[in-house]
C-alpha cells in the first residue's frame, strides 16, 4: 500500500505546475473572505527557514528568526483553513487585536511576532477560534508530527529529491500518507512541508489539491540551519 501511494506521489510530482506558478501559499486564491469556521480541513505549514532567510527573510527579519546563530531549521508558518478547492482568507472585516496571552501562546510555537499576527489576520480569522485557542490549535498540530532526523539540524547542505522528503515524513508519521501532503520548493530550495489534518486536529487527512502542489524539480536543496 506504501509503495503504491509513493508511485501515486510520483505521478503527481510529475504533474504539478512548476513551482512559482501558484499564489500565496501555494493555493488558488479565491478572493478574499469567508465564513469563520465554514472550511473544510487544515493544513500545516511547515516552512524551512534557511529558504526563507536566503530570500525575503533576510531583508524582513534579519533581526528575529534570521537572525545569525539561532539555527532554526522547519519553523511553523501557519494553520490554514481550507475548503476542498481553494481556501478562505481575511474573514473578518474587523481584525481582533491580538491580546498579550494570545501572543504568548503564538510565541510558544512560531519564530517571530510579525508572522504570528499575519497569520492570524489572514488565516486564524477564518477558523472560528479566537486567538488564544488558534495559537494553541497551531501548536496541537505542530506537536503532531514527528519531523525526520535528518531534518532537525542537518549540519551541512542536503540534496535530494522531493518524493524522498516525503517518503521520510510518511516514514516518520503514523497514518501519514503522500496524499495528505505536499513538499513545496523555490528556486531548487526546499521551502515547505504541508500536511493535512481533520478539522478537529485528531489525524491526517487526503487532500488532493494540496497534494498536488508538490514541488516538480528532480532535487532540491537543503541549506543547513545557521
Amino acid at each position: 500500500m506504501l509503495a503504491r501511494s509513493l508511485a501515486a506521489l510520483a505521478l503527481a510530482l510529475t504533474l504539478a505546475p512548476a513551482a512559482g506558478a501558484q499564489d500565496f501559499g501555494g493555493f488558488r486564491r479565491g478572493g478574499g473572505g469567508g465564513e469563520p469556521g465554514a472550511f473544510d480541513f487544515y493544513v500545516l505549514a511547515l516552512s524551512w527557514s534557511p529558504t526563507y532567510c536566503d530570500g525575503e527573510g533576510a531583508r524582513r527579519d534579519r533581526d528575529g528568526q534570521c537572525a545569525p546563530g539561532r539555527g532554526l531549521g522547519f519553523v511553523v508558518h501557519g494553520l490554514w483553513p481550507q475548503y476542498q478547492r481553494g481556501y478562505p482568507s481575511n474573514c473578518s472585516a474587523v481584525e481582533r487585536s491580538l491580546t498579550r496571552n494570545a501572543v504568548e501562546a503564538a510565541g510558544e510555537i512560531m519564530p517571530s511576532e510579525g508572522l504570528a499576527r499575519h497569520e492570524w489576520r489572514t488565516h486564524g480569522t477564518c477558523s472560528g477560534l479566537d486567538p488564544v485557542a488558534y495559537f494553541k490549535a497551531v501548536k496541537t498540530a505542530r506537536e503532531a508530527v514527528t519531523v525526520p532526523d535528518a531534518f532537525v539540524k542537518p549540519s551541512g547542505t542536503i540534496q535530494t529529491a522531493p518524493i524522498d522528503i516525503a517518503r521520510q515524513f510518511v516514514a516518520a508519521n503514523r497514518g501519514l500518507r503522500p496524499d495528505m501532503m505536499s513538499v513545496t520548493c523555490r528556486r531548487g530550495q526546499l521551502q515547505e512541508v504541508r500536511i493535512c489534518f481533520s478539522k478537529d486536529l485528531r489525524g491526517f487527512t487526503p487532500c488532493p489539491e494540496v497534494a498536488r502542489q508538490n514541488c516538480r524539480a528532480g532535487e532540491v536543496t537543503i541549506e543547513a540551519a545557521r
